[in-house]
């Protein structure tokens, strides 16, 4: 069951899964905006959990207004895929993630909310020396690099 702990059995550990929906957002600085939940120490993509019955992309559209103060429309969001990596914040657990690309309006303003300690804007094309979530470090920042060199 989602959000259920790893059950044990025996000698191996069965690993609960998480439905995640996250976005890349850049500025025209090729830059990617990362948060930090309170309480917290690993960066990583704005976003959240999937409700049951909830669809990834409505939970996106949710999470980005509640976390961030950002109002965007469906047609805002490219779907890039779907992501798995280890959980940042719950040991023993994997995020899958429904990744989208959300084009923000020049005047978009990221203002931190709920239980959004931090944003921060990180350069896509230098090297970071922040904790990162894994999926932000092996399998964002990876994929954007590539997205960037095959221009």
């Amino acid at each position: 069951m989602q959000g259920d702990p790893p059950l044990s059995t025996g000698t191996r550990t069965l690993t609960t899964t998480l439905k995640i929906a996250a976005a890349i957002l850049l500025n025209h600085r090729q830059q990617m905006l990362l948060v930090r939940k309170r309480g917290t120490t690993a960066f990583m993509q704005p976003g959240g959990k999937v409700d049951q019955g909830e669809l990834p992309l409505a939970a996106l559209i949710r999470e980005l207004e509640e976390e961030l103060g950002l109002v965007i429309t469906a047609d805002a969001a490219t779907f890039l895929g779907s992501y798995q990596a280890p959980a940042a914040n719950e040991p023993g657990f994997i995020v899958d993630c429904a990744l989208y690309q959300v084009a923000m309006k020049p005047d978009d303003r990221a203002i931190p909310a709920a239980e959004i300690e931090e944003a921060l804007w990180a350069s896509v094309l230098e090297p970071c020396d922040l904790a990162l979530a894994p999926l932000t470090r092996e399998v964002i920042f990876p994929l954007l690099m590539q997205q960037l060199l095959s221009r």
